[in-house]
């Protein structure tokens, strides 16, 4: 490439690091407010996670169409061309974690009676871990760190053990207390939320991991589970 076709890519690059940064602080964002939504029983706090929402769907239609145009006109190869394609997934995998912080908001006003119900402080607990993934994995992308991209697969198995420790204190209080199965259904819904961000925040680890070594960690599935 020629040193001004260089330096127009170096530019693009830059722009699309730094959509994707926006889009995960935004991401980021969203979980703690919806968290806190939920604790504080705000409307006015859910409300504004889900107008939000709208400017993470934004983002990653301008990453789409800035990525498309970048493979379509400077034709990167190699290390180029994998940073790229990863900054295109992760705008996709930000967007749905965007998404589960929405959902977990639109629950807000239907959890009643939260101080007095057993299995709800688990629920900030588990959001704490699933936050701290998402954070460090934008971290991870910022200074392609595989390493620290490794860690962050490693420390989902936290996050599904909340899921399971969760969902059996939840069965467990319903049988007990027959009268709060909306409530706990409710609840149930927000701690899969949270598990499922932090499979994505895994997804973006391994992104991460792939754009920084162009090897690719492998299925969960074939990983020996810690």
């Amino acid at each position: 490439m020629t040193q001004h076709t260089v330096k127009a890519f170096d530019e693009d690059i830059t722009k699309l690091r730094g959509l994707i940064a926006e889009m995960g602080g935004l991401a980021e964002a969203a979980i703690g407010k919806a968290m806190e939504s939920l604790v504080k029983g705000s409307s006015t706090l859910a409300q504004a996670v889900i107008e939000r929402d709208a400017r993470i769907d934004a983002l990653e239609a301008q990453v789409d169409r800035l990525a498309v145009r970048v493979i379509a006109l400077r034709a990167p190869m190699a290390d180029d061309l994998r940073e790229v394609i990863a900054a295109l997934k992760i705008a996709g995998i930000l967007e749905r974690i965007g998404d589960y912080a929405k959902n977990i908001a639109k629950r807000t006003g239907r959890i009643a009676g939260q101080d007095g119900f057993g299995p709800f402080p688990l629920i900030p607990a588990m959001a704490e871990i699933a936050a701290e993934m998402v954070h460090d994995v934008l971290t991870a992308y910022a200074a392609r760190d595989p390493h620290l991209a490794m860690e962050i697969v490693e420390r989902d198995a936290k996050v599904d053990a909340f899921y399971d420790s969760i969902f059996r204190n939840l069965v467990s209080h319903m049988m007990e207390h027959p009268e709060s199965v909306g409530t706990a259904a409710h609840l149930l819904f927000v701690a899969r939320n949270l598990e499922r961000i932090g499979d994505h925040a895994t997804n973006l680890a391994e992104q991460v991991y792939f754009a920084a070594t162009a090897d690719y960690l492998g299925d969960r599935a074939e990983r020996p589970e810690n």
